[in-house]
């Protein structure tokens, strides 16, 4: 009998030690094949635009193919689900945005997945930059016309966003909340359509990321009033804040970040980290970025890591102040 437990206890030790050794074997020569990058919205956006420059620079240095998949739909939900289901080896990244992370725990009441629990940080990488544009022919020249416009208007008028539950959507909500005002949120697919209806004039306004909105803004397409963060922005100085404009009181941004399915092994995410953080660090880099209205950031996993529940404590005030109410 101890001759038997003794050689139970010996093949259990062997059976970890294998373990451990093809968990370190996995690890060692990550990535052995092809990567997927996952973005939530649209091609053309201001997150497609980020997650693709990532992409191209993690695809440089591990030496191995990283395509990126943009799964859009359902506030960023089709996407986070497919990382949180994935397995944790690394192979699926996701470049997580706000909407997610801190804003989706605040908008539903039930998500296949926990935002804490279910991914494991990589780290913070950009911080996006949106703009309040409307239709230049509405008639409201200025900041103070359009609230004078839309408050008069007490719910006639209609703004697009990204889709619900997205910053452009809170954002725009902490807007009217602000101002004492209600209009129709119109949720698209992305920002592109959106700005594209408020172009044509199918709806009024809307806060839309800078990044996609640069160029309709040079050529008058929209008017535009100023740019949500507490701070002018390099990409445009001359633009002013909304709190500058004539909402003082007004100010908050949007993040990116980039996360896996929660048990990936941490020299993985060490490995990811180390590629990402020195090339976002890059004078050159931060130059296109900030070109692009979208601000880099830099930060070790764990300071991801206290960051979220902070910013779902944050945004859970936001919704509760403009009276979200959860779905």
């Amino acid at each position: 009998m101890r001759r038997t437990a003794i050689f139970g206890a010996c093949l259990g030790l062997a059976l970890i030690g294998w373990q451990c050794a093809g968990a370190r074997a996995q690890t060692d020569d990550y990535p052995n094949r092809t990567v997927t990058f996952i973005c939530p919205f649209p091609g053309g956006g201001g997150t497609d635009i980020l997650v693709r420059l990532l992409a191209a620079e993690l695809q440089d240095k591990l030496k191995r193919p990283v395509i990126v998949d943009n799964r859009v739909g359902a506030g960023t939900v089709i996407a986070a689900s497919a990382v949180a289901k994935s397995p944790p080896d690394g192979y699926t990244l996701f470049l997580a945005p706000v909407t997610t992370l801190a804003i989706g725990p605040a908008i539903y009441k039930k998500l296949p997945y926990d935002t804490i629990k279910d991914f494991a940080p990589v780290g913070l990488v950009g911080s996006a930059q949106f703009a309040l544009v409307a239709n230049p022919n509405i008639g409201a020249p200025t900041l103070p016309e359009l609230i004078a416009l839309v408050k008069a208007k007490n719910g006639q008028m209609s703004y697009g966003t990204s889709g619900a539950s997205t910053p452009h959507h809170l954002l725009m909500e902490m807007f009217l909340h602000q101002i004492g005002a209600k209009a129709q949120h119109v949720p698209y697919r992305g920002s592109v359509p959106a700005l594209t209806d408020v172009i044509s004039g199918q709806i009024q306004f809307m806060m839309v990321d800078l990044a996609v909105a640069m160029g309709a803004i040079a050529e008058g397409k929209v008017k535009v009033y100023g740019v949500t963060s507490p701070n002018r922005i390099k990409a445009m100085p001359d633009l002013p804040t909304i709190a500058e404009a004539g909402l003082p009181g007004y100010g908050t941004n949007g993040w990116f970040s980039v996360v896996v399915a929660a048990g990936t092994p941490r020299p993985i995410i060490d490995k990811l980290n180390g590629v990402l953080m020195p090339y976002l660090r890059r004078p050159d880099v931060q130059d296109r970025l900030n070109a692009l209205a979208i601000t880099p950031l830099t930060s070790a996993p764990e300071e991801l890591e206290r960051f979220i529940p902070a910013e779902i404590a944050k945004w859970a005030k936001v919704v509760k102040d403009a009276g979200i109410e959860p779905q």
